[in-house]
């Protein structure tokens, strides 16, 4: 049975084991509270959905990922009491759901991502871009506040704290080579090869054994643990995986196409590939 998505904000599409959602908020894809919304549910139900393994997040604006939170949202907040500290964050939970689902998450930026937006992408499993095009804005810091999204945590961790402060506290523009050299995008491409690019990479992932994804997924965040820590971890969910009847079959497949030859490890890449052919 397919799942139906309907959003006012988003047109989602399912294909393959892919979900590939197509923000369009018009005029700049403002991170509205409408938007947000919108992605809260799309969250909800597609770490529900068995059907999907690879999500791509991508826009259908010209100019914009997503511009950045709502500012007018932003100053109608109460302000009638004390700050407190509190694990209740509407827009932390939402990212966290994005980056702990058992899906792989993939942002496909084309062109501007800012504040909010930037802070979501940030949560994805990967980002791509196009050279020349693509650029973040963590704004913030000009307006007399700080990137309360996420970005004061996520940055440091993708880039290290230097790079991150420079992008906080200037509220400048980072150009698409620069973030792919500090690690805030995977890679960039030409305008007409990102597309191309992204939709292989998600109908590759997506044909490999579910339970390895998930499993690969949660292995490599216990890599914020202490190593030790880390290392027994994945100990625990190699052992998990071998057990498996997907794992069993795929490697013995892997054996029968030409797995451990000479000729057939030169070429592994695509080896693995037709592992999942019938």
């Amino acid at each position: 049975m397919t799942t139906a998505y309907r959003y006012d904000l988003i047109d989602v599409n399912v294909r393959d084991g892919v979900a590939t959602a197509t923000l369009d908020n018009p005029p700049i894809n403002l991170m509205t509270m409408a938007l947000c919304s919108d992605l809260i549910q799309l969250g909800e139900q597609l770490s529900s959905d068995d059907a999907v393994r690879v999500v791509v997040m991508k826009s259908a604006n010209p100019d914009f990922f997503i511009a950045h939170f709502d500012v007018e949202a932003i100053l109608e907040l109460p302000i009638d009491s004390e700050a407190t500290r509190s694990p209740e964050n509407f827009f932390h939970e939402m990212c966290e759901r994005y980056r702990t689902m058992e899906k792989v998450t993939i942002a496909q930026i084309e062109r501007r991502v800012g504040g909010g937006g930037s802070e979501f992408a940030q949560a994805l499993d990967m980002r791509f871009g196009v050279r020349g095009r693509t650029s973040v804005n963590q704004m913030e810091a000009a307006l007399g506040i700080l990137a309360g999204g996420g970005g004061t945590q996520r940055l440091p961790r993708l880039l290290g704290r230097g790079r991150a402060l420079e992008i906080l506290l200037a509220s400048g523009d980072l150009d698409a080579e620069t973030a792919e050299r500090w690690g805030y995008l995977n890679r960039i491409f030409e305008p007409d090869e990102i597309g191309p690019y992204v939709e292989r990479l998600a109908r590759r992932i997506a044909s490999f054994p579910p339970e390895a994804l998930v499993a690969t997924k949660r292995s490599v965040d216990c890599a914020e643990l202490p190593l030790a820590e880390g290392l027994v971890e994945e100990s625990y969910l190699f052992q998990k995986l071998i057990r498996t009847e997907d794992a069993r079959r795929c490697m013995r497949r892997f054996l029968e196409i030409g797995g451990q030859t000479h000729e057939g490890e030169l070429r592994i890449a695509d080896l693995c590939a037709e592992i999942a052919q019938k």
